[in-house]
């Protein structure tokens, strides 16, 4: 319920519609379930997602006999929830050992809402920490095997996800990106700089597709502004071109890479690496990144952030399948490239007990310095794609991993190469503010 004031360039308030149904949940309870779920975020804070009263338990809410004001919404009266949850099946929760947690001030509504704000009278919001808040991530005529729930708040949807990597023309090779930022950490993914500059490529030589990149991210860029590429004509040929991208933010350079692009041509030979033994996605376990709209699946759920994991072989499988892209190769392309830098460091922290992902820019710098990738044929990003992540060292400070992405059948799509940093912070034991450390 707190607010900081909004920046200028920033709404105080903005809504839309979730686009999802919507649940929530006081332990094993069912308390709201909608189609009709508005997502409300005020400048600079996490999003909530407010619900129709007529579609929340009024029976499960108990008056709490509090207000709160909010200096952007207005006046709300607060609702504890009846009963209380097991701390066995309430980790959502924050609680720990046999104690129970009950529902103090877990659910509020406007009774006296700010100006022109007359419409959050009609809804009701959970406390996210408190309360299990998701969206059932489904479209028409989804089969079940293909619905996946994502807990509540979410980054945003696929399609915004889409709209970042589509960079648009800002003068003469040049581009720019929208942004989108998670304020519990608007730092962009260096992954997501590789894939917009493969789509600025595409941008630059539509006839010819991106056979190889490698881009060295050097300078942290906010996620909450848009980031500039800047495309640079090395050379170009009858079949291929070379071009370099460069990508700025505030008038600073945060990365740079060289792309190859050809025309392509028919076979001489072809041999491609056997395929990896895995299990398919759909034996393998959904795993929530906060992003609606893209299915992503853990084969043996080895993915984990958590420093007490069984530690495992450094290898990781994960499928990844978009619901829906446009149809731009170049795109498809991007969208590929953009997930290159998601799981390779959990992948080298596998085998080690005692260390792991959720310590990233707490007590362990983590962050990923360079990525090369070479594209072995076109992408569909909107199917099925394997990322086997195989870790080949760790060490000095470094990690260093080989890849492979290979569609459902278990043709080699991309192959790629990830070099990370992992080292303890040199000056103190911790970062000073996580949110932005590296």
């Amino acid at each position: 319920m707190n607010s900081d004031p909004a920046s200028a360039h920033e709404p105080a308030l903005t809504r839309q519609p979730c686009g999802y149904q919507a649940r929530a949940w006081w332990g094993d309870t069912l308390v709201a379930d909608s189609t009709s779920a508005v997502r409300v975020q005020e400048a600079g804070q996490v999003p909530v997602l407010y619900f129709p009263r007529a579609d929340v338990r009024a029976e499960a809410l108990t008056d709490a006999g509090n207000t709160v004001d909010c200096p952007v919404k207005g006046g709300a009266r607060l609702w504890t929830l009846e009963g209380k949850v097991p701390a066995a099946a309430s980790h959502w929760y924050g609680s720990t050992g046999e104690e129970t947690v009950d529902g103090q001030d877990a659910a509020w509504a406007f009774t006296s809402p700010a100006p022109g704000l007359d419409w959050l009278t009609d809804l009701v919001a959970f406390d996210h920490d408190r309360v299990r808040v998701e969206v059932v991530d489904a479209a028409a005529g989804d089969a079940d095997r293909d619905i996946t729930i994502k807990r509540f708040p979410t980054w945003g949807d696929a399609a915004d996800l889409i709209d970042i990597m589509n960079i648009r023309p800002a003068g003469e090779r040049r581009y720019v990106s929208t942004a989108l930022a998670d304020v519990r950490r608007p730092v962009v993914e260096g992954s997501q700089m590789l894939g917009q500059a493969v789509v600025a490529a595409g941008r630059h030589a539509p006839e010819r597709r991106v056979v190889s990149a490698h881009m060295v991210f050097y300078r942290a860029a906010d996620a909450r502004e848009p980031l500039e590429f800047e495309v640079e004509e090395l050379s170009t040929g009858r079949s291929f071109s070379t071009l370099a991208v460069h990508v700025s933010q505030g008038g600073r350079r945060r990365a740079s890479g060289t792309l190859l692009l050809d025309s392509t041509a028919p076979d001489v030979v072809r041999h491609a690496a056997p395929p990896e033994p895995a299990a398919g996605p759909y034996d393998s376990e959904p795993y929530d990144m906060s992003v609606t709209g893209r299915d992503i699946r853990m084969v043996d759920s080895a993915y984990t952030d958590d420093p007490d994991a069984p530690v495992g072989p450094p290898v990781i499988d994960t499928w990844v399948r978009f619901r829906e892209v446009p149809d731009d190769p170049h795109l498809h392309a991007g969208l590929l490239a953009q997930f290159t830098g998601h799981i390779s460091i959990a992948a080298a922290l596998r085998p080690h007990a005692g260390v792991g992902q959720s310590q990233a820019h707490r007590t362990l710098s983590m962050g990923i310095n360079a990525i090369a990738i070479s594209f072995h044929s076109t992408v569909r990003a909107d199917r099925w794609l394997r990322y086997h992540h195989h870790s080949t060292f760790a060490g000095d400070g470094m990690t260093h991993s080989e890849c492979r992405v290979r569609d459902e059948s278990g043709g080699l799509i991309a192959s790629f190469t990830v070099d990370a940093m992992l080292r303890g912070f040199t000056q103190r034991a911790h970062a000073a503010d996580d949110r932005v450390a590296l």
